[in-house]
């Protein structure tokens, strides 16, 4: 046992190294310098929006601070604050800003929508009377450099690409961010692999929900947001719609796009990988079973061969665990040094796998018991 374990481990180490699409790179960028476009398109930029009032603010500064050549228009939806959310935004207008922000009150929920994509499809409704080739959906938490929507649209423009997203650099500052945020970056890669997102001839889909440029025909092919309304994972969602009716996608890491979003302590995290990751295994009972196996014998299971081996003295084992154990280590190390830490923390992912293994059987049991799916006092998913 103690043998197929190691082995396992290694061979799995092996694979996800060599053949997974290269994933832990973490090469799939913007380049620095955007190319020139000849014809600036015109972009609204939709803002779904509740209870962000820490950030909204400066959220909204943000984009109104966009260097872009061409026609931008923001629109931000108040979706049923109670925190005075609406109006920081507008306390945000400026007479010298070359941009113009709307700020509209969301309509109630309707049944079959998730929150966000209702606030995002009634921003789509409040632009249909305004002139736009782009649409460019983004979190009201996250702050974008001046120069972002013009490599935005450079790249779907000269790349021919009518999606484009970017992961955001999520806050990594307290001890359970450093111990979870690169971690998470790196699973979602490793489920996700960018390159293989970015490549027409691959089935994998994938977006970031915080940053996405989208061609308003590419939308209206697929279908609109009507199609996934229920979706809890929209942004994987919509990348999947769109590249199935033979749109082309692309998604990449961002250097300077940032979340606000704070987690000092475990809890924030918790429940945010609660929320979504039963709803990632379609609330499968048989699916969680796997990935908590895969789990086990991928990450866990060549680190305790090796910190038991002075009980087992299984030598072969011990090497072949030490070396998958040390790959695990080296593949996650471009990821901790795009967070600023160590690649000597590559060491401790099985213990943050752990962590993972323990949120997503929360998240079940939190479905099982009707309290699954729950995001700022709503809650999704079947009950």
């Amino acid at each position: 046992m103690i043998g197929f374990v190691a082995f396992f481990g290694l061979a799995a180490w092996l694979y996800l190294y060599f053949a997974h699409s290269g994933f832990w790179r973490a090469d799939q960028r913007l380049p620095a310098k955007p190319e020139p476009v000849r014809d600036w398109p015109t972009v609204v930029a939709i803002v779904p929006a509740r209870n962000e009032a820490d950030s909204i603010g400066a959220m909204t500064t943000a984009l109104l601070a966009q260097d872009y050549r061409g026609a931008l228009r923001i629109i931000v939806v108040d979706d049923a604050s109670t925190d005075g959310t609406a109006d920081l935004a507008r306390a945000s207008i400026t007479g010298s800003s070359p941009h113009k922000l709307d700020v509209i009150t969301g309509q109630p929920l309707v049944p079959g929508w998730t929150g966000k994509l209702w606030a995002l499809n009634s921003g789509l409704r409040h632009a249909e009377a305004m002139p736009h080739d782009y649409i460019w959906f983004t979190d009201a938490d996250i702050v974008h450099p001046p120069e972002t929507l013009t490599r935005l649209v450079s790249k779907a423009v000269n790349d021919k690409r009518d999606l484009v997203s970017l992961m955001v650099r999520l806050r990594c500052v307290s001890f359970w961010e450093h111990r979870l945020v690169p971690a998470f970056i790196f699973f979602f890669q490793m489920l996700y692999p960018f390159a293989a997102a970015n490549d027409d001839r691959a089935r994998t889909a994938a977006a970031a929900g915080g940053c996405v440029l989208l061609a308003c025909g590419a939308l209206r092919n697929a279908g609109g947001l009507a199609v996934i309304s229920d979706r809890v994972i929209d942004d994987c969602a919509l990348a999947s719609i769109i590249k199935r009716s033979g749109g082309r996608i692309w998604l990449g890491l961002a250097g300077a796009s940032y979340s606000l979003r704070a987690a000092d302590t475990l809890g924030p995290l918790w429940s945010m990988v609660r929320r979504t990751a039963f709803t990632q295994l379609y609330y499968s009972r048989a699916l969680l079973l796997g990935t908590l196996m895969g789990l086990g014998l991928v990450f866990a299971g060549p680190t305790l061969v090796v910190l038991s081996s002075p009980w087992h003295q299984h030598i072969l084992a011990t090497l072949a665990g030490l070396a998958a154990w040390a790959l695990m280590a080296k593949a996650y190390a471009p990821t901790l040094r795009d967070y600023g830490r160590s690649p000597w923390e590559g060491w401790l992912l099985p213990f943050s796998a752990a962590l993972y293994a323990a949120m997503t059987v929360d998240s079940a049991v939190a479905h099982w018991q009707r309290r699954g799916g729950q995001w700022k006092g709503r809650h999704y998913g079947p009950s």
